[in-house]
């Protein structure tokens, strides 16, 4: 039975289960690691001894050796570490956060198996400065953007564009107050909004061209098949810049759409740069019909559309890590390392 970890949290949608219940049904043996409870809860153990590696995973009095899993799936890792606040003192908590991290990450790399991604390849998506060098270099239309943290240069790029800019965080930024996390949408910049530019010198944000939208597409891209998704967010006032503030109203109103063969071959060639096996892929329509390339996000959501094509993502996504679909990448030295 082949066996498959997944790397998640505690609080993840139902996509786990539901893609935990279709490899079973494909006689594979699905390994859930919520990396919240690690490790307060879990205990991971690298092991070289009689020249052999043992990675044993324990929790619940249930161990399981890592080392010969055949997949991984890196699906999400927030909260790393949750709880250990109250446990250890706030002098040592920095530091025994770092090899905490370090150890999981370092176990992940290490893991000669196939991957949907590895870490190091989703972080290398984290540089949107790259996505879109990469994406304008296979010849997709991406907006006009500056990344800066120079008031002077973001004042300079926003009166360039007198039909309007957009200003947005690189990362997933949010905001805490009284416990709740407030994430930082996208927002229309103006030149009355330049008067408070001055405390950019301190954060750098992204600023782009405002786009007249037709459509915005969610596409994900599971191994070489696409699936592609759009909604019209202009018939809400609160969502025609960001989709996402009002992402549950506007749930029931995606649709599929048929993907242009050239922006489908652009996007899976972007996919073969990364050498990953999954993204969800943001793109602007414009009134015109071009297409504008927004965003790789390499973790991204994909459960609220599975549900809309009948489970097809998750299926493709359950074949590509049993190995009965296209997979983008052999895994380096993956045979010699089988035995060790």
């Amino acid at each position: 039975m082949k066996k498959v970890l997944i790397i998640t949290h505690s609080s993840d949608n139902e996509c786990i289960n539901v893609v935990s219940d279709k490899l079973r049904k494909l006689n594979a043996e699905p390994i859930r690691f919520n990396v919240d409870e690690y490790p307060v809860h879990y205990s991971l153990s690298s092991c070289y001894e009689n020249d052999r590696w043992n990675v044993y995973l324990d929790y619940k009095d249930n161990r399981v050796n890592l080392q010969d899993i055949d997949a991984l799936w890196y699906r999400r890792s927030h909260n790393i570490a949750n709880g250990l606040r109250a446990i250890i003192e706030p002098e040592y908590l920095g530091g025994v956060l770092g090899e905490i991290r370090t150890t999981l990450f370092g176990m992940l790399e290490a893991c000669h198996c196939f991957n949907i991604g590895k870490y190091s390849q989703y972080r290398r998506f984290d540089s949107k400065e790259e996505q879109m060098k990469i994406a304008s270099g296979l010849g997709l239309k991406v907006p006009e953007t500056c990344i800066t943290n120079s008031p002077e240069e973001a004042k300079r790029f926003v009166l360039a564009h007198p039909n309007g800019a957009i200003a947005k965080m690189q990362s997933a930024f949010s905001i805490v107050r009284e416990g709740v996390d407030n994430v930082v949408f996208t927002n229309v910049i103006t030149e009355n909004n330049l008067e408070s530019i001055e405390t950019l010198q301190y954060c750098p944000m992204q600023f782009q061209e405002k786009l007249e939208k037709a459509l915005e597409l969610r596409i994900t891209i599971v191994g070489d098949k696409v699936f592609s998704f759009a909604i019209d967010s202009q018939k809400m006032d609160n969502a025609k810049i960001d989709w996402r503030r009002e992402g549950v109203a506007l749930l029931g109103d995606w649709v599929p759409y048929d993907l242009p063969k050239p922006i489908e071959e652009k996007l899976l060639k972007m996919m073969d740069v990364y050498q990953a096996n999954y993204g969800a892929i943001d793109i602007i329509v414009t009134p015109e019909g071009e297409h504008y390339f927004l965003e790789i996000n390499a973790a991204g959501e994909f459960f609220w559309l599975d549900r809309l094509c009948d489970g097809a993502i998750s299926d493709q996504l359950t074949k590509v890590l049993v190995g009965d679909a296209f997979r983008r990448y052999t895994p380096v030295f993956a045979e010699e390392f089988v035995n060790i």
